[in-house]
């Protein structure tokens, strides 16, 4: 009962169950959590790919979109040049004698160019100037022309006409909203005179087309032109100003796509070069909108890991109970034996280590009983034989002093010394049976001690063992208190996720009320729309509840986490002072095995003592036969029996010293197994 009340003070923050508890714990929750995360990565990465080559072929559909407006442009420039009313007008301008013909022909060349220029969509404007320099032929319709000086101190005017080329598209310019397409052409008349035509067109009409592109939330799209400035983007205002884009152009292909940072937030980019004028579309999308469908994962992970959670804890209470408890109550009752009551044993019986260790303790226990039994019968009879050797001993000196005074009336006392003599004997003979009782008994009882020595290794064996492996599950808790600080970090992400989701919840309630708004404006035909609208509120409604739930959840695991930590952190100590009784109690065995061995030298030391008292009462049998001899015949040799007398007075003075030594050594073996409680 005092071994279970002690195992029961102890504090179960110091028991190995509690620790293997959290082992499996920390264990199963870090395998799944890894195992999710893995999942989320991957399902991240095949998102994000699929994403690209969606994207990829948005970009190339939009540019050849822009490229057949570019080229519905070319064909309108043509057409404009090549009217016969305007070629009869230059031709009648060339043959002209006049100035009112001239007149005239200029006036029917710009009425012509003024009709083309309300006729087409996205022209705002368009210009003939002749390439030679001393003629004075310019052309002009339409809004914020520029002046022939203006055109011939461009750069690319003489590119153009030094025959460089032909064509050129020309970004937009700032001032005028607008960008230029320019060519070179020649007249029809058989005069050969070339002509760069000039056609400033809208820059809404490309703002229009990528304005309905749309990759999602935070995305942005531009069309760049080969200097770097930006033609025309989704954002308004941005035409003619250089380029958003951070990542080098210049060492971009025909097309494709690639991730980036673009000021600090990395994006998903796919471009594709426009055939027509060789601007390049580019469109990006940061990469965190793309991975909104991975949500779900980490809701999986959530659950998965509270599933191992419970698993764990059913596990770790098994084992409390398997190993904590045994353990526990089998330290209380060394403790207890190590006090010396020997009447502890433990009834806990299993085929592992701990159910071994409790067999070897019961064994060891009832040795050291049973020895510890005879040994107490043992020194009895020892200090019994002592006593009765002592007063023997006394006897024989008082007989060898009364002998000593009866040799000068040896004469008259012959009769009574023959009487004594006759009692000494018997004296002799049964001081040689208690020596051989004696001489028997310490046999027994050297054996006892070497058979205690022997569970005493045995148990320090098992001890080693048991310390063996409590240090083994001391490295395997640290590692664990690692293992939760990464899942720490891993959890802090899991946050930064889900700020990320719900600033995709608001703009999407956003979204939902400006497509009921605008639905409402539609009558009738945007009914059906209006319900998209309320669902799509609904959904994301629903998200930002889950959302929340999920941030809650989070923020549980983490508590959960750090209080893990501090648990772990108050454990170690605990598991150290643990290592530390395993330590005292393997002490006790060896105490245990050293005072076995001083007590095996004490009986060491007995049994010589006992052989010398052989001696002694051999040579007392012998004095005693010569002292029978000596009285059947005192008459004739009285000198003899006064140097037997001296020498049995000697005799006796020996027999008192071993008896003495005899009686001390019986006192201190009595005093060491007192010690002890049967």
């Amino acid at each position: 009962m005092r071994g279970l009340k002690n195992w029961r003070a102890i504090d179960p923050s110091k028991s190995v169950g509690v620790r293997l508890f959290i082992i499996f714990l920390v264990g199963i929750v870090v395998f799944v959590s890894s195992l999710g995360i893995l999942s989320y990565l991957k399902a991240r990465d095949t998102i994000k790919e699929n994403a690209a080559l969606a994207n990829e072929q948005t970009i190339i559909q939009t540019s050849e979109k822009l490229d057949i407006i570019l080229q519905r442009y070319m064909d309108t420039s043509t057409q404009i040049f090549f009217n016969p009313e305007i070629q009869d007008a230059i031709n009648s301008l060339q043959r002209a004698t006049s100035d009112f013909d001239r007149l005239q022909a200029y006036l029917q060349i710009n009425e012509s160019l003024s009709n083309q220029v309300n006729v087409t969509s996205g022209l705002q404007s368009v210009y003939f100037l002749s390439t030679d320099e001393t003629s004075e032929d310019f052309f002009t319709a339409g809004n914020r022309v520029p002046t022939a000086e203006e055109i011939r101190g461009a750069a690319w005017y003489s590119e153009m006409t030094g025959g460089k080329a032909t064509v050129q598209w020309l970004p937009t310019d700032v001032e005028r909203a607008s960008y230029t397409l320019v060519r070179q052409m020649s007249t029809t008349n058989g005069s050969g005179t070339k002509f760069v035509v000039g056609l400033q067109l809208d820059v809404k009409t490309l703002e229009e087309q990528l304005k309905s592109v749309k990759f999602g939330e935070g995305s942005h799209i531009e069309l760049v032109a080969a200097d770097g400035t930006n033609v025309a983007s989704d954002v308004e205002g941005s035409a003619g100003q250089p380029t958003t884009y951070v990542f080098k152009q210049d060492e971009l292909g025909e097309g494709g796509k690639f991730e980036a940072k673009q000021f600090g937030t990395t994006v998903l980019a796919a471009y594709n070069t426009v055939e027509t004028s060789g601007w390049k579309l580019i469109g990006t999308v940061p990469v965190g909108v793309l991975l909104e469908g991975a949500s779900g994962i980490l809701t999986l992970i959530v659950i998965f890991v509270a599933g191992a959670v419970l698993v764990a804890i059913f596990i770790g209470i098994w084992m409390v109970r398997m190993i904590a408890r045994p353990l526990g109550h089998l330290k209380g009752l060394m403790q207890e034996g190590a006090t010396g009551n020997l009447s502890v044993r433990t009834d806990y019986r299993s085929k592992d280590e701990i159910g071994e260790l409790s067999v070897a303790f019961n064994q060891m226990m009832d040795r050291i009983t049973d020895l510890v039994r005879r040994t107490t019968d043992t020194a009895q009879q020892v200090l019994d034989t002592a006593g009765e050797l002592e007063q023997a001993s006394q006897q024989t000196a008082a007989s060898a002093r009364e002998i000593a005074i009866a040799t000068e009336e040896i004469a008259n006392g012959a009769s009574s010394l023959a009487q004594e003599a006759e009692k000494s004997t018997e004296l002799t003979e049964r001081i040689g049976d208690r020596m051989e009782k004696v001489v028997s008994a310490n046999r027994e009882m050297d054996v006892s001690a070497r058979e205690v020595q022997t569970a005493s290794q045995e148990g320090t064996v098992h001890l080693d063992k048991l310390l063996s492996q409590t240090g083994s599950t001391e490295n395997m808790v640290r590692s664990l208190v690692t293992r939760v600080d990464a899942l720490k970090e891993s959890t802090a992400s899991v946050m930064k996720v889900l700020d990320v989701m719900q600033n995709i919840t608001k703009q999407t309630n956003i979204l939902s009320l400006n497509a009921t708004i605008e639905a409402a404006r539609a009558g009738v035909a945007g009914q059906g729309f209006m319900v998209v609208a309320g669902e799509i509120r609904q959904l994301a409604s629903r998200s930002r509840e889950s959302i929340d739930m999920v941030g809650e959840i989070t923020d549980n695991i983490q508590s959960e986490m750090d209080e893990t930590v501090r648990t772990l952190s108050a454990v170690y100590p605990m598991f150290q002072e643990q290592v530390h009784s395993v330590k005292q109690t393997s002490g006790i065995f060896d105490s245990v095995q050293e005072q076995m061995e001083q007590f095996s030298g004490k009986l060491d030391g007995v049994t010589a003592s006992i052989g010398e008292l052989g001696s002694a009462q051999k040579i007392m049998a012998e004095a005693m036969t010569s002292v029978s001899a000596v009285a059947e015949q005192s008459s004739a040799t009285s000198q003899e029996v006064a140097s037997l007398s001296s020498e049995q007075q000697n005799v006796g003075i020996r027999l008192v010293e071993l008896s003495a030594k005899l009686s001390n050594a019986s006192n201190e073996l009595k005093d060491s197994i007192s010690k002890f409680t049967v």
